[in-house]
């Protein structure tokens, strides 16, 4: 008997500490949101980090309540964001490295630079086109 108390009582002490956890990052994104929200007037803010600082349960799900899907749509607003510009980022790396148009391309960057003649140029654009 004595181990299945032990076992019940390390199991309720790692729910506590997972919980307690959990809470912690809850706050954390909490406080994130109250400085990233930029309609929120700055004595907003003070308000918001003083009840959170000093009720941090209630306050907490004051603020999930009351402000929760503004919280929301600017996570949604950052991660489209954030994907827009891993996009953009992709497609530069195409441009740059562009296949055979980017060696066309250079190929008549070259031509129009005089660096290389018609011919070269001509030579170039069938290697890359094969």
């Amino acid at each position: 008997m004595e181990f299945l108390e032990n076992f019940v009582s390390i199991m309720l002490y790692t729910l506590w500490i997972m919980v307690m956890i959990s809470f912690f990052v809850i706050v954390i994104r909490i406080i994130m949101d109250v400085f990233r929200d930029r309609d929120l007037s700055g004595w907003g803010k003070a308000g918001w980090l003083i009840l959170i600082a000093l009720v941090p349960v209630l306050g907490s799900v004051i603020y999930l309540l009351a402000r929760g899907t503004g919280m929301a749509r600017r996570d949604v607003a950052a991660a489209q964001a954030i994907r827009e510009a891993q996009v953009d980022y992709t497609k530069g790396l195409i441009e740059e490295a562009g296949g055979a148009a980017g060696q066309i391309r250079a190929a008549k960057e070259l031509l129009d630079a005089g660096a290389i003649t018609a011919a070269e140029y001509e030579a170039l654009k069938a290697k890359a086109l094969s």
